[in-house]
């Protein structure tokens, strides 16, 4: 049985925190495990408190779990750091309704869907231009994990996951790994051809959110020609289920077509200004929602994310209700598919997992820095992460024309953020085909500085 601690700062993402937790009660081995749950929201860490222990009692779990609002009390002693927190800037209680707020001074200068909306960057919650509170915050919890609990792993989960994890490995000597969800868009490739999933080999390799399926074999042979006949014969027919379903959508398939490989995951979300100069084109390339990351959807969205953390703040109250009247997933016996578990299962019961995981390149990807974070499928045991050979490699478009000018992307708000240089910021802008004038930069940048919750955003760029 492992002896660990587990630390989840940001433990007031309610929802996603007892989805880990819940997994955590599925190991045997890792039942025994300490959690310390971190978050500066009393009422949400109450609230996730009171459910964890319900839900380790529900599932005949043995763990131990602690609630703080001192981030150095959560690290002491920690194996493993989960890092879900989502700043928020002076004033204001939701994290998402900041970023909603700059979101609108961007559109009123110009910008759809704001200054962080940017080529191969469209995701709408990655914010990396704007996204001062959430890097400086990242950092400082890198730093205090370095100096209270130097040998843990760092599991960075919120986003931008590629800046945090790339901007603390340059600043810090914490050992952070980045992880998303998002390559199990193969999964829905596997499902909609109606392939048996344990005769298919797969492999993704890039970015996070910009991943490609580089090998694709269904029996042995290559089964992209499997695809090809789908989108030949069924293409056309093909509905979204709901604004996240973009996984094999036109805008999914025109990527193909172009860069020589699928786009997985979030990855189709994130192409060029073609599938995204306003909603009627969204919803041309990503069906009748037109995906998730529009001014339809995305406040959808966040109200249905305050609704559920109501809901279990609520359900925190009563006794009366089992989790599983809500939250069915917990009695279900299979793992929730987030990584973070599995890995803490690998490393600490010696259990070889293959995972998808943010890392340094060092060579893994050719024709990449080896300083900058890519996403690779990777095997982990208790030696370590061993990263797999990327085989066939990725084509040179991708590399060219979609990984570099998404590494520049990272590199210009690094360096933003890294020098306080507001110059950066504006070339940033400059360079974006929705500006029309300096004067345009200079406004909006003005405004988004001038909001009482970026007053420290403001004193980093005088």
């Amino acid at each position: 049985m492992a002896n660990i601690k587990i630390a989840f700062i940001g433990a007031g993402s309610v929802r996603y925190t007892l989805t880990l937790i819940s997994d955590l009660c599925k190991i045997k081995e890792l039942k025994d495990s300490f959690v310390s749950l971190m978050d500066i929201d009393e009422e949400r860490l109450e609230a996730v408190y009171k459910l964890s222990k319900r839900l380790n009692n529900e599932l005949s779990s043995s763990l131990t779990i602690e609630k703080t609002k001192n981030l150095q009390e959560a690290l002491d002693g920690s194996s493993y750091v989960i890092n879900t927190a989502l700043a928020r800037g002076e004033g204001h209680e939701d994290g998402y309704i900041q970023y909603e707020i700059m979101r609108e001074v961007g559109e009123k200068h110009g910008y759809y869907r704001g200054i962080d909306s940017q080529e191969f960057n469209m995701v709408s919650d990655y914010y990396t231009i704007g996204g001062f509170n959430q890097l400086k915050m990242s950092l400082d919890i890198a730093r205090a994990v370095e100096k209270y609990s130097p040998n843990a792993y760092l599991l960075q989960t919120a986003n931008p996951v590629f800046e945090i994890t790339q901007l603390v490995l340059r600043k810090t000597k914490a050992k952070i790994i980045g992880f998303c969800h998002g390559y199990g868009g193969v999964f829905d490739v596997i499902h909609t051809l109606g392939l048996e999933p344990d005769k298919v080999e797969w492999q993704v390799a890039g970015v996070n959110h910009g991943i490609w399926l580089n090998r694709f074999l269904y029996e042995g042979k290559d089964a992209y020609p499997l695809l090809d006949k789908w989108i030949e014969e069924k293409s056309s027919e093909w509905e979204p289920k709901n604004p996240w379903d973009v996984q094999l959508s036109p805008a999914s398939i025109d990527m193909y077509r172009f860069y020589g490989m699928l786009p997985i995951g979030d990855t189709p979300r994130n192409g060029s200004w073609k599938y995204h100069y306003n909603l009627e084109t969204k919803k041309k390339w990503y069906g009748k929602f037109g995906g998730i990351d529009n001014e339809v959807e995305r406040p959808k969205f966040y109200e249905s994310l305050r609704a559920i953390k109501r809901t279990l703040i609520d359900l925190s109250k009563r006794e009366d209700l089992k989790l599983s009247q809500i939250f069915p997933e917990v009695e279900r016996e299979k793992l929730s598919g987030e990584q973070h578990i599995p890995f803490i299962d690998a490393i600490e019961n010696n259990k070889k997992k293959r995972l998808i995981l943010n890392i340094l390149n060092n060579g893994i990807i050719s024709d990449i820095p080896k300083d900058v974070v890519v996403e690779v499928p990777v095997w982990v045991d208790r030696e370590g992460i061993h990263p797999e050979d990327i085989y066939p490699d990725l084509t040179p478009r991708i590399k060219k024309f979609f990984l570099t000018p998404r590494i520049m992307r990272m590199e210009f708000a690094l360096e933003a953020f890294i020098t306080g240089d507001r110059k950066v910021l504006e070339e940033i802008l400059i360079r974006d085909p929705r500006t029309k004038s300096y004067e345009q930069v200079k406004t909006v940048i003005d405004e988004i500085l001038n909001l009482p919750f970026n007053r420290e955003m403001k004193e980093h760029y005088r």
